[in-house]
Formats: structure tokens, C-alpha cells, sequence
């Protein structure tokens, strides 16, 4: 599995979980400007921004860790525009979704309120 397959398998394998878990997918692979969201989703009158970080390996520390500042910025201003384009008020967080896939495991962490935005 190339790193494009690993990529789009932890997002749907993190899509399904979220759904069992309650949510509600609103939007995946949603883009404003250079940012990408990978999913929206609601639960519980929550906006829930969620950004899957697939690896094969957790040698180089976990995946969570390999959100850059820069990153969230686009993020948060991703989620912004959609707020706004979507006239929502509406509580919002900011999750990651770690998937760990190999031969021989796969793992899923769901890290609520990942990090801190405004």
C-alpha cells in the first residue's frame, strides 16, 4: 500500500469509526485556500474538525506529533470559512485521529480537543 492508498484507508478506517461512534460525517476532503479538512463532522450540537494522521509505523514517534503550527493556522481557518460559508453557530473542536496500520496491527486514537485554537 503506497502512502496515497495508506492515507485514503485511515481516513475512511477513521470515517467509519466515528460513525459508530455517533457522529454524523458532514464533509471529507473539504478545501479553502491551500488547507484541507479531512472530516467534518457533529455530534452532540458540536462542530467536530478532524485531521487523520495515517502511519505504517509509529517508529518516528506518534502521528499526532506531526501536526506542524502552521498546519493548525490553515485549519482553523479552513474551519472558519466553513462556519461562516455554512451560518453556523455552533460549538466547535479540533480532533486527530491517529491510525496505525502494518501487517501486523491496526490501531486507531481518537484524541478529542487535540489542540487549542482561538
Amino acid at each position: 500500500m503506497n502512502h496515497n492508498e495508506l492515507g485514503k484507508w485511515g481516513e475512511q478506517y477513521a470515517a467509519d469509526y466515528l460513525e459508530r461512534e455517533g457522529y454524523e460525517i458532514l464533509e471529507r476532503n473539504w478545501f479553502f485556500n491551500k488547507a484541507e479538512i479531512d472530516i467534518i463532522a457533529q455530534k452532540d450540537n458540536q462542530l467536530v474538525i478532524v485531521e487523520v494522521k495515517t502511519r505504517n509505523s509509529d517508529f518516528f514517534g506518534d502521528p499526532q506529533e506531526f501536526i506542524k503550527p502552521s498546519k493548525i493556522k490553515l485549519l482553523v481557518k479552513a474551519a472558519n470559512e466553513y462556519i461562516i460559508s455554512n451560518d453556523l453557530d455552533i460549538e466547535t473542536r479540533f480532533d486527530v485521529i491517529a491510525v496505525l496500520k502494518n501487517k501486523t496491527q491496526e490501531k486507531l486514537e481518537h484524541f478529542k480537543d487535540a489542540f487549542y485554537h482561538f
